[in-house]
């Protein structure tokens, strides 16, 4: 474990991070290999990334890994790079808002300075949205939480009736966001937000950081940076670049009938 005055430095540092002009890129990570390049290679702070952990350890991404197997990762993340991190907690890997409780108190022990916590879940086989008086309510009681206890963590409301490819997507995100800012989060995230109208009248929504994610089609940084965005996260796509392109790196290797494309 850290000391409190270590991660205090690393929360400012983050929570900084999200008022600059131009909005921070923040590398999403599978592992202690990829958390130490992203930091070589100048990225300030990193994310975890709950579909590319997923697939590391062979599952579907969606809840499907228990949270002692999340936090082992986080541990060797935390020990191997000297940013701020911050988690992916999906919907907080129970239905007890106690125990979601607990598992954020063990991740700041660990030195974490922020989460994602998102508003959709899967019932029957299909992914849909929470009610947003019952997302609100957890985002107030992690927040009350933390508050209470002195435990600065940043938490980054994640709303998906973009990803989940809802009709009237900007009236539903504005409508929930106006609602998790009341409830107390630092952040919002909308995943599969990509085209510059709808950015520019999210990001007009509300004061708190909007976070996009890699997509196609998403504009360039300049660009962003101009519709007021203020995160922008690489996801699971780096992950699954490399996987791609091992494949085809395989594929070559059996080709020549040599190492040679190794080197």
């Amino acid at each position: 474990m850290r000391e409190n005055y270590m991660i205090m430095g690393m929360y400012e540092i983050f929570k900084q991070l999200h008022q600059q002009k131009n909005p921070f890129l923040l590398g999403n990570v599978w592992n202690a290999s990829s958390a130490r390049i992203f930091e070589q290679h100048g990225y300030k702070a990193i994310g975890t990334s709950s579909a590319a952990i997923a697939d590391s350890l062979g599952y579907e991404d969606g809840e499907k890994i228990s949270f002692n197997e999340l936090f082992f990762i986080v541990e060797k993340i935390i020990a191997a790079v000297h940013i701020p991190l911050s988690v992916d907690i999906e919907r907080g890997y129970s239905d007890n808002i106690n125990e979601i409780l607990n598992y954020i108190e063990k991740l700041y022990h660990a030195a974490v300075v922020g989460i994602n916590i998102e508003d959709s879940e899967t019932s029957i086989g299909q992914q849909k949205l929470i009610s947003i008086d019952a997302f609100s309510k957890k985002l107030s009681r992690i927040k009350n939480h933390l508050s209470k206890r002195n435990m600065n963590m940043f938490v980054n409301a994640r709303t998906d009736a973009f990803l989940l490819g809802l009709p009237s997507p900007i009236a539903i995100t504005s409508e929930r966001i106006r609602a998790y800012e009341n409830a107390g989060a630092d952040g919002i995230f909308v995943p599969f937000l990509s085209d510059s109208n709808s950015i520019k009248k999210i990001t007009a929504t509300t004061s708190l950081p909007v976070n996009v994610m890699c997509m196609p089609g998403l504009p360039s940084f300049n660009i962003l940076a101009e519709l007021g965005v203020r995160r922008i996260s690489t996801g699971n796509f780096i992950f699954r670049s490399l996987y791609d392109n091992l494949g085809k790196l395989i594929k070559n290797i059996d080709t020549v009938g040599s190492f040679s494309p190794l080197f």
